[in-house]
């Protein structure tokens, strides 16, 4: 490889969308969001799994929506005037799955070179180190880059849900 070949591939960057989670923030890669949505009332589902928020009518087609805090073991999203909804392709069980994420807020696109990511510590990131890439720095704190298709694999939302179960009962008793 040449010189300058290899100065282009340490520069290469690969682009996330930045969101707020819970009072910290998570980025998803670029390519999996489809596009992001101003919060709208969803349709509840009966008897759907904790951690689904319902589903939305997106130009003709049923789209689960997903409460991504629960989904990461945190307590449910608060629906208030910067929520919104970040329709993103995932792959599960080997095909494209077309789902909505509760986020707190959008923040920006942020441009990550591969040197920059740091892989995620083994404890205190509160979210199960199998749905982290990495940690990349942002200004004085670090954003969390998530593996979408861990994060919504249907192991996953097992888990998610039990871990809901628990978390209600836990809020019932307080």
């Amino acid at each position: 490889m040449t010189e300058m070949a290899f100065a282009a591939a340490d520069t290469a960057t690969e682009q996330y969308l930045s969101f707020e989670l819970a009072g910290e923030q998570y980025a998803l890669g670029i390519l999996q969001v489809k596009e992001i949505l101003r919060y709208e009332v969803v349709t509840a589902v009966p008897g759907a799994p904790l951690g689904v928020h319902g589903v939305l009518n997106l130009r003709g087609a049923v789209v689960p929506i997903i409460d991504l805090a629960v989904r990461l073991g945190l307590a449910p999203t608060e629906i208030g005037a910067r929520t919104c909804i970040v329709v993103v392709e995932a792959v599960r069980d080997g095909a494209p799955l077309t789902m909505g994420v509760l986020v707190d807020s959008v923040r920006q696109v942020l441009d990550v070179a591969e040197h920059e990511i740091q892989p995620p510590p083994d404890f205190g990131a509160g979210v199960a180190v199998e749905h982290l890439r990495g940690m990349v720095r942002q200004g004085g704190r670090f954003a969390l880059l998530l593996e979408l298709d861990t994060v919504l694999s249907r192991e996953s939302l097992a888990a998610s849900a039990a871990g809901a179960a628990e978390w209600l009962a836990m809020e019932a008793e307080s």
